[in-house]
């Protein structure tokens, strides 16, 4: 796998994501992955985390939609940009066969994914 450096594209900082969590593209999630990066873990003392709960209708995809949005944005801790946000919609964290045994559900707890845009993000090769 080949290493990068993944900088605020705002102020250059680098925020510290290791391509080592970084999920495949291909890997589905219901929020998507439309231009943007997931991580499955990342170091939090780059950033500011501030909760955001909207009650309005929303769509991600063609397919996930809902009234109801509570996500929590990421931001940069050097110069205050919202970079991506933290979605409930990662793995699954306990290893069964999930509700009524039809997988996993909304009541199976699932690992946070941390989403960013790649719009906000600069990504150069590691020297």
């Amino acid at each position: 796998m080949a290493s990068a450096i993944y900088s605020c594209k705002e102020c250059g900082v680098d925020l510290n994501l290791s391509p080592h969590y970084l999920f495949p593209a291909e890997v589905y999630f219901e929020a998507g992955n439309k231009g943007t990066l997931s991580f499955s873990a990342i170091d939090a003392s780059k950033f500011r985390f501030q909760k955001e709960d909207k009650i309005r209708p929303f769509f991600e995809t063609l397919d996930y939609w809902g009234i109801q949005r509570k996500r929590t944005k990421i931001i940069c801790n050097s110069c205050g940009r919202l970079v991506g946000h933290v979605y409930d919609d990662g793995p699954p964290i306990t290893d069964g066969p999930g509700q009524f045994h039809f997988g996993p559900s909304q009541v199976i707890p699932r690992a946070p994914r941390y989403r960013f845009k790649t719009k906000a993000l600069t990504v150069s090769p590691h020297t």
